[in-house]
């Protein structure tokens, strides 16, 4: 690393030991939170599920459950993962399901039995779930029945032990019709059942302190193989308590109104969705496919919302949406956007028919994910992603690891009790994931204003984003260069209307080799979970690369 300079430009010099965005939050912010106001997500939520008993919980399909009702169903749960499977402190249990009532009582459930939530995404391909299975360690997995059949084809290389499948309307009253679990899998619990039998069994409190696992939530790896971030309670209470110092407002105990569209095993909808808004006793309808636009067009009419998250797609999707006039936005107090830069036109649309404008925000899974936000004081679209976090650190650096000056751009750093410990099993990741003084480096390249907030200006890794999902070429590589045929190949993102970025695939074929786009993207689709499949196929006869052999995806960025 090359010595820091004196900075010569004429820049005002402000560093992050300064914080100048302090000054903008006066008096309306408090500077510091208190990161263990509480000493698990665990407690955080037992005290909500005591003061807001009576409070309808959660909306699923024409279910519905009080946070009493969740209190009593969750710890049914985690008596039978104690009692009946024997789980312990610590033991990882992977769940894979979209938005349904299970959710939230099989999490609460797990973490109150004081085990890790190892989340999963209900669409990944069979390559996919395996990796993550066993890179967790995972023994016991709850899984929606609609996703029984990846995992059949892959159980006999885990260590899965246990299986516990999940029907659409488990934890509800009324029977919701639900696809069959794959009968490759003879031996499984059904949920419905293993929550039965928790009943009938004395539940052991475990005690959880802010250090104790929480969350592994998977990202890309520079290998093509996923990581999980190791996130702690402490991290995700930190993280709710500076959400709430941001928009008190909008987090007005036990009146709020969440539609949460989002996916949950996300860590965006998971921390602002689910348990920020749960510790305030929000009632949460929760969306299971919003793909299906008619039916989350009708939740939202039943909900009278104040609350609504999304990412960019979603909200340009529900603009142009025929029936959207016909949700009552009266009530709305917080519309909240992130995972992907929103863009403009779809703030002021959304501002049109909603009267409230899209607040953006900016974070990544690895801190829990919140670094910062649009505070209530801003009053309009800012194209910034706001104000840095209370008790968040944040310093941009050149590529020496200097600190540039206010005015400058540099690789967004950050330190705070929201940021995750390390990768899980990840020793030489995590030795180039942390600056030396401890700062999380983001790969995001950031501009400070004079004010504080932060605009994002463009990203260090060659990571896309596709709506709100993050997407690492060397994952689809790896798959891609599995296809005979094909020689060597490199992805890059680019610009997309609809999901902000697409993958676009540059592939070189082995002479004599008949290979069609139809063929590279079928390929894919066995491999891959919807959003990583290239939109774009290009052949061409060579790829750009340096002295050394590597790849330039900057170059192959300069002819799309």
């Amino acid at each position: 690393m090359s010595p820091c300079v004196p900075n010569t430009h004429s820049f005002k010099k402000i560093t992050m030991t300064t914080k100048h965005w302090l000054a903008t939050y006066g008096d309306l912010i408090p500077a510091e939170i208190d990161p263990k106001a509480y000493p698990s997500v665990a407690h955080m939520m037992e005290q909500a599920m005591v003061q807001f008993a009576d409070r309808v919980a959660f909306h699923s399909f024409s279910n519905a459950i009080t946070y009493a009702e969740t209190d009593r169903l969750s710890r049914a749960f985690a008596a039978y993962l104690q009692s009946n499977l024997g789980v312990k402190k610590g033991d990882r249990i992977a769940v894979m399901m979209p938005n349904l009532l299970a959710f939230p009582i099989a999490m609460l459930g797990i973490i109150r039995a004081g085990a890790i939530q190892v989340n999963v995404n209900p669409l990944y391909t069979p390559r996919e779930l395996e990796h993550q299975l066993n890179d967790a360690g995972v023994e016991v997995i709850v899984i929606f029945n609609g996703s029984t059949p990846t995992l059949a084809s892959v159980i006999d290389r885990t260590k899965v032990r246990t299986i516990i499948c999940v029907a659409v309307g488990d934890g509800g009253v009324q029977v919701i019709d639900s696809p069959p679990v794959d009968a490759g899998l003879p031996n499984f619990v059904r949920f419905c059942d293993a929550l039965l039998l928790g009943e009938s069994i004395a539940f052991t409190p475990v005690a959880l302190e802010s250090d104790d696992l929480l969350f592994l939530q998977y990202t890309g790896g520079t290998t093509g193989l996923s990581k999980g971030a190791a996130l702690s309670h402490g991290n995700l209470v930190a993280n709710t308590e500076q959400f709430k110092a941001f928009m008190p407002a909008a987090l007005r105990p036990g009146q709020e109104v969440v539609v949460t569209a989002l996916p949950l095993y996300h860590i965006f909808a998971l921390m602002v969705n689910f348990i920020t808004y749960f510790s305030v006793g929000a009632t949460n309808w929760l969306v299971a496919n919003p793909r299906d636009a008619d039916q989350m067009i009708d939740t939202m009419k039943k909900s009278h919302l104040t609350v609504f998250v999304g990412v960019n797609t979603l909200y340009a999707g529900l603009v142009s949406h025929p029936r959207i006039m016909e949700v009552d936005f009266s009530n709305l107090r917080l519309s909240a956007g992130g995972g992907a830069a929103v863009i403009p036109a779809t703030s002021a649309k959304w501002r049109e028919i909603t009267n409230d404008f899209i607040r953006e925000g900016y974070g990544l899974t690895e801190t829990s994910p919140v670094l910062s936000f649009n505070p209530a004081m801003v009053n309009e679209f800012s194209g910034t992603t706001g104000l840095p976090m209370p008790s968040t650190d944040i310093k941009l650096i050149d590529v020496n690891g200097c600190e540039v000056a206010q005015g400058l751009s540099g690789e967004i750093c950050a330190k705070g009790p929201q940021v995750m410990r390390g990768y899980w099993n990840q020793v030489e990741a995590n030795k180039t994931a942390f600056t030396p003084d401890g700062y999380f480096k983001t790969g995001d390249v950031g501009v400070f204003d004079e004010k504080g907030y932060l605009k994002i200006v463009d990203r260090m890794k060659d990571m896309i984003i596709v709506s709100g999902f993050n997407v690492y070429p060397n994952e689809i590589e790896a798959v891609v260069s599995g296809i005979p045929g094909v020689l060597e190949c490199a992805c890059i993102g680019v610009s997309d209307e609809k999901t902000g970025e697409a993958v676009s695939l540059f592939v070189v074929k082995d002479k004599g080799t008949v290979l069609t786009r139809d063929d590279v993207v079928g390929h894919c689709r066995k491999e891959l979970t919807g959003y990583k499949i290239p939109k774009f196929v290009t052949f061409v006869d060579g790829l750009p690369k340096s002295t050394v052999g590597k790849i330039l995806r900057r170059s192959l960025r300069k002819t799309t």
